[in-house]
Parts: structure tokens; C-alpha cells; sequence
């Protein structure tokens, strides 16, 4: 996860009943917008030091993303090295017919290669009301959804574990 200053960051509770909170970066720490960096919280106004975890999302300021690649441009310039950045994006497309649930996450990483010369994988996930369940169809989407991408997450620790087992010739074991 790499931010620039002006990116919003969005951080949900694993506790029930808890708000999530919504800041904005106001400070790198490094240079190519690796973490840790500065937020700005809009319910307090505080700033902290945030190592984002999986219960945090950024989303991206696209004039701030604009200002940040000039710099690290202008610090090459002095002789510094420029940084190289690559744009992933998950797509998921949620379909509900009958008390069925079904999510499909698509990752594409234009130009890398994702295994087998592929630029993209695609999961699934699938949810199912039981006939005597209440219809809450948030939490069919949720659980779908969450299944489709436990498994797009499990398919890339599993690729990045062949990959090190085939250039170190030994076993690989990735931690999630």
C-alpha cells in the first residue's frame, strides 16, 4: 500500500458496533509513499503515525498522485533513485438471484506477470440464504464478496510461495 499526501484513508473496526474511522495523509515517511505514514483524522483532527493493516483502505488523490511521481522525478534528477510504481486494481462484480449470492474479484496488474503470462486472475465467492434466514442481502454480498477475495489473496500467497521456491531451490512458506 503506497499513499501520497491528500489520500484518504479509511479504517474499519473489527469490533461490532464501532465507527470507521476517515483521515487523510498528511505526511510521508518515505519517499515512495511506503508505510508508515502521517493521517490527519477528521473526527478528531489528531495526527498519528499509521501502519496500515488489512482493515485499511486508501484511496487515491489523483492530484496528489500527479504532484508525488514529479517529485520523485525531480529527486532522480539530483541523483537520488526514482522509485518505480505499478497500479493493481480489484474489480467485483456482485450477483444476487433467489437467496444466492455470487462475487466475482478480478486483479489486474497491467504489464507483471501474474503466472502462467497471465496480467490478471479472477476468484469466486458464493453466499446462500437458508429458507428460514432473514433477508439481509448486505450480508449475503459481504460474505460473498469476502470469499471471493480470500481466495484472490490465497491464489497470489501461493504464487509468491512457487516463485521463492524457484529461485532459492528451497521450500518457501509465505506468512499471511
Amino acid at each position: 500500500m503506497k499513499a501520497s499526501v491528500g489520500d484518504r484513508v479509511i479504517t474499519v473496526s473489527g469490533t461490532v458496533g464501532t465507527a470507521a474511522r476517515e483521515g487523510r495523509v498528511v505526511e510521508l515517511r518515505h519517499l515512495d509513499g511506503s508505510p508508515p505514514f502521517v493521517v490527519e483524522w477528521a473526527d478528531t483532527g489528531e495526527r498519528s503515525v499509521v501502519f496500515p493493516g488489512p482493515d485499511t483502505v486508501l484511496e487515491h488523490d489523483d492530484g496528489a498522485r500527479a504532484a508525488a511521481a514529479a517529485a520523485v522525478e525531480a529527486s532522480a534528477d539530483d541523483g537520488a533513485q526514482a522509485v518505480p510504481h505499478t497500479t493493481w486494481r480489484v474489480q467485483v462484480d456482485v450477483f444476487e438471484h433467489g437467496g444466492h449470492t455470487h462475487a466475482q474479484a478480478l486483479l489486474v496488474a497491467p504489464g507483471e506477470d501474474l503466472g502462467a503470462g497471465l496480467d490478471e486472475l479472477r476468484s469466486v465467492g458464493q453466499a446462500r440464504r437458508a429458507p428460514e434466514d432473514p433477508d439481509l442481502p448486505l450480508v449475503g454480498d459481504e460474505l460473498a464478496v469476502g470469499r471471493a477475495l480470500r481466495r484472490l489473496a490465497s491464489r497470489l500467497l501461493g504464487d509468491a510461495e512457487h516463485g521463492l521456491a524457484q529461485a532459492t531451490g528451497e521450500h518457501a512458506r509465505v506468512h499471511a
